[in-house]
């Protein structure tokens, strides 16, 4: 069993697909073994919401409101980005398809999977090839965790009914997690191994409402919906990095993107999109089965193919003199001058 864990463990986005797949797989071959009440019905099938919202508690805890300006303002910028490519080209096949769907990818889906990021693979990555500026955006990043900011773009595009009350209801759990974490170190600590605890459980509790052939069918669509996430939101990332780096003027040989293109992911998170999203409007109910399918695939899309185009970015910059080191040299340059100024005066 240990050896099982070990190799599983290697498949990208292995903690949220994995229990999705059996729950998917346990729904469809034999739904009564879920269906024999008490803790095992309520952990295993119907306790969706509550492990969704514990997890949206974790999540809040771990977002740190004190990172230094450059990784702050690189998160803001990466994370209006991302949100905002997601929403061109999801409200574009809602309102412009003539069925609403792009070869049957829901809007639901590609808001959900282009606007939500892997933050363990951002940091990985952003580690291996980019600085602690780089690192540090996560910071800020994290709020693209969970279905907030699809809530608000589905919402304001009438695509779909989110009441204030239900709206706040939705997201008070990570705004408690966030004035924990950032108000006790203690809590902080305390709540950080849940965010990969509640995971699986949850994982499990969504596969469990979707059936097996739906997860193979509608899902396959989710390789084109990976790829439009590596491409056009690691695009515009890259892109509105690299302006913002030029407008606050900084040399060319510090002007790195690495971070844009780290982000070029699909959160296993966001795989509980579509549940938490039903639980408001049940409107999304018909729908979401089949969304929740096609993120799943785009997990594992972006977790095999945004990794290569990270490392070939960074040999890309190496050989044209941008460096991360450089970047990172500028901004311990201008910290320092202000700290002099600052005992100056």
């Amino acid at each position: 069993m240990e050896t099982l864990l070990k190799q599983l463990g290697r498949i990208p986005g292995a903690l949220m697909i994995v229990p999705l797949f059996l729950g998917a797989v346990v729904a469809s071959v034999a739904p009564q073994a879920l269906e024999i009440g008490s803790f095992t019905t309520a952990l295993f099938k119907s306790g969706t919401a509550v492990l969704i919202g514990l997890f949206f508690v974790c999540v809040g805890s771990q977002i740190d409101l004190r990172a230094a300006l450059p990784a702050v303002e690189k998160g803001i910028v990466l994370l209006l980005a991302k949100f905002g490519v997601a929403v061109a080209a999801g409200l574009s096949v809602a309102f412009f398809m003539p069925d609403g769907t792009l070869w049957g990818m829901l809007p639901l889906a590609i808001i959900a999977a282009m606007s939500n990021s892997n933050g363990s693979l951002f940091v990985a990555l952003t580690s291996q090839f980019g600085n602690s500026s780089d690192k540090g955006a996560i910071s800020v990043l994290s709020i693209n965790d969970g279905p907030f900011l699809t809530m608000i773009a589905l919402g304001a595009a009438g695509l779909a009914a989110f009441p204030a009350l239900a709206l706040f209801a939705a997201i008070f759990p990570m705004i408690l997690g966030f004035i924990l974490g950032n108000t006790s170190p203690t809590a902080k600590a305390f709540l950080g191994p849940g965010e990969k605890l509640i995971i699986p459980f949850a994982a499990f509790a969504i596969g469990a409402g979707i059936k097996f052939d739906v997860l193979l069918t509608s899902g396959a669509i989710g390789v084109l919906l990976g790829l439009m996430t590596v491409v056009l939101s690691g695009g515009a990332a890259v892109l509105c990095l690299w302006l913002w780096h030029v407008l606050r003027g900084h040399p060319r040989s510090t002007r790195n993107v690495i971070a844009g293109a780290a982000e070029a992911s699909t959160a296993g998170n966001a795989i509980a999109t579509p549940a938490a999203l039903a639980t408001i409007d049940p409107s999304i109910l018909p729908f979401q089965e089949m969304a929740t399918a096609q993120i799943a695939t785009a997990v594992v899309c972006t977790a095999f193919t945004m990794p290569f185009v990270v490392a070939w970015l960074a040999g890309w910059q190496r050989r044209n003199g941008i460096t991360p080191e450089a970047e990172e040299a500028l901004y311990q340059v201008r910290s320092a001058k202000v700290q002099a100024a600052a005992v100056s005066s």
